[in-house]
């Protein structure tokens, strides 16, 4: 008897969602469409978000999303994945980090879980983390600031674009650094289609 596509696609979902669970389960917190493009992460959480709250609900994420729907990304075109572990049996188990991220394998899991076109690194511990997670990615890249992820330059990491930046939320108390993230996120617009 041969699958239909309908029946395809929705085991294909469930199979992603079934891992996206496991991930949870294992300490991982993300917010919004786990089949975006683009994935935000964020690694200096404010109160709200550390006490459980929703990822990117406060006036960073009103900013990121008028910023990037500025430059193209539509509204459902956004998962923010949390580089500090979240309540779950193995972020225990794998070996947080001093400051509480997720262990480097489990990261790099849950990156690859969600496999984006394009990754915006909102702050130095998720840069951190991805460059540990992804250091085999980083070290053939010839230009040393764009390997080392410098807050403004685009990255290519195994077919991704990535764009760290310093600091977005602490940014936008300050005029002249919030301009200076714009600029940045300017970079990152949507990719066309092949043709």
């Amino acid at each position: 008897m041969a699958i239909t596509t309908q029946e395809r696609k929705e085991a294909l979902a469930s199979a992603a969602e079934q891992e996206l669970k496991g991930l949870e389960a294992r300490g991982v917190r993300m917010a919004g469409n786990a089949f975006s493009p683009i994935v935000l992460i964020k690694g200096e959480l404010n109160d709200a978000e550390r006490s459980g709250g929703t990822l990117l609900a406060g006036a960073d994420g009103t900013a990121l999303r008028a910023a990037l729907g500025a430059i193209g990304w539509e509204p459902q075109d956004l998962c923010v994945l949390s580089a500090v572990a979240g309540p779950g049996d193995g972020a225990v188990a794998g070996g947080l980090t001093d400051a509480g991220l997720l262990p480097v394998d489990l990261f790099r899991e849950a990156l690859e879980a969600l496999d984006p076109e394009a990754i915006i690194l909102l702050d130095d511990p998720a840069a951190d983390l991805l460059r540990e997670a992804y250091a085999d990615a980083l070290s053939i890249i010839e230009d040393f600031d764009t390997a080392m992820l410098k807050p403004g330059l685009i990255a290519s990491v195994l077919g991704r674009r990535v764009l760290a930046l310093d600091g977005f939320e602490a940014a936008l108390s300050q005029p002249v650094e919030k301009q200076r993230m714009w600029a940045f996120l300017k970079q990152m617009p949507p990719l066309g289609a092949p043709y």
